[in-house]
């Protein structure tokens, strides 16, 4: 089993696809970047793969979601598995070489409390992973303005509900700190202050630091105009169609 890796090259850059307009307005296209619509097809794909416990085949998602862009999935597959990664806390492991066969693998491994569905654990579990890589950056504990700093980077608001994560202000202020993933410490002072730790149970079950040491790379690389704009894209595909319960076809 090997995780995908963020160095596979694009087979997109010694053909051009069929779908790719052609060189005489490059400079639109490189602006515009047309894959961004794919990677969050290709996300909302394997979600729901993930939930219903479909496998996940490297010519079903060029059948339904990559098409003609076929010469662009190996640039699609690394972006989504990202943001996979970044989003939802999962990482995408190919498992057959041979068939092209890939699972999604949740990076923390988290017991979360069991009254839950797995699928539903998933945005938590990404959020969590973002906090948990912010405090590892900082040592043993983080400032609640420096994680909200973070955040903000990625288009997360404290008083403002997610179309991913909902409300969440709640799940890292209450949700997780009662699950015992998060220690959520008022400072003395005034006005009063906060600050973030890792929980009793982040601290048992994750035995690792290294699992995190990837998110934090990420998170120092915040932001890049790629993640706003994919961001952008994906937050108006899901608003469509996140009602539908499948995943929208482009």
């Amino acid at each position: 089993m090997r995780t995908l890796s963020c160095t596979d090259s694009d087979e997109g850059a010694r053909s051009q696809d069929e779908g790719s307009p052609s060189s005489s307005n490059g400079a639109e296209v490189l602006r515009r970047d047309p894959l961004n619509k794919k990677v969050v097809l290709l996300v909302q794909f394997l979600l729901q793969k993930y939930k219903k416990r479909e496998p996940i085949t490297k010519a079903d998602m060029l059948k339904f979601v990559i098409k003609r862009y076929k010469y662009h999935f190996n640039e699609i597959l690394k972006r989504a598995s990202e943001h996979m990664e970044l989003a939802f806390g999962v990482d995408l492991k190919e498992v057959d070489p041979v068939r092209h066969c890939y699972t999604l693998v949740n990076k923390l491994d988290l017991t979360f409390d069991g009254t839950m569905h797995e699928e539903e654990n998933m945005p938590k579990t990404g959020l969590l992973m973002i906090v948990l890589g912010v405090i590892f950056m900082k040592g043993s504990c983080a400032p609640e303005e420096e994680v909200w700093e973070v955040l903000n980077m990625m288009g997360v608001y404290a008083e403002r509900k997610h179309f991913i994560y909902g409300e969440p202000k709640k799940v890292i202020t209450q949700d997780l700190v009662q699950l015992k993933y998060l220690e959520y410490r008022q400072l003395h002072g005034d006005p009063p202050r906060y600050e973030f730790l890792w929980g009793p149970r982040a601290r048992a079950e994750i035995t690792s630091k290294r699992k995190l040491e990837v998110n934090a790379t990420i998170l120092g690389a915040f932001p890049s105009h790629y993640e706003k704009a994919l961001r952008e894209e994906e937050e108006s595909l899901w608003n469509r169609c996140s009602q539908s319960g499948i995943y929208c076809n482009g």
